[in-house]
Formats: structure tokens, C-alpha cells, sequence
């Protein structure tokens, strides 16, 4: 049985008990990615209120981790 028969059959039990019909399969998805989305933002936020770059802040920690604590980048004259 898959998912949206399985749905369809909670929600045909629900109705005949007079219950609320349970919540559609994948709804909980959209708000997960939601909450995940409004983390990031607030976390790019944060780095520009504080005069930091908003992007590749982790990535860059990352390589200078894999680097040893040396930057990929080569150092301004």
C-alpha cells in the first residue's frame, strides 16, 4: 500500500468517526525546509550586523581545516 492510499484510507476512517482527518503525507517537509531557510538567513544576518562576509563562511573553514590553518588564497601584496 503506498502512501496516498494509506492517506486516503486515515482519512476515510477519520470521517466515518467523526475525527479530524490526519495531516497529508509530506506536510511536515514544508515546514522543516521553512525553519531551515529562516536559520540561515538569521545566520547571514548575524555575520553582516557583525561586519563579516555572509557567504562562504563555512566553506572557508572547512579548507582551512583540510589546509592546516594556511588559506587557499595567496596573501595581497
Amino acid at each position: 500500500m503506498s502512501i496516498v492510499q494509506q492517506y486516503l484510507l486515515d482519512t476515510y476512517r477519520a470521517r466515518q468517526h467523526g475525527e479530524a482527518a490526519p495531516p497529508a503525507p509530506g506536510a511536515h517537509v514544508v515546514r522543516v525546509v521553512r525553519v531551515v531557510r529562516e536559520a540561515r538567513e538569521y545566520r547571514r544576518f548575524r555575520a553582516v550586523v557583525a561586519v563579516r562576509s555572509a557567504r562562504g563562511r563555512v566553506w572557508g573553514a572547512v579548507v582551512r581545516v583540510a589546509c592546516g590553518g594556511r588559506s587557499r588564497r595567496s596573501p595581497r601584496p
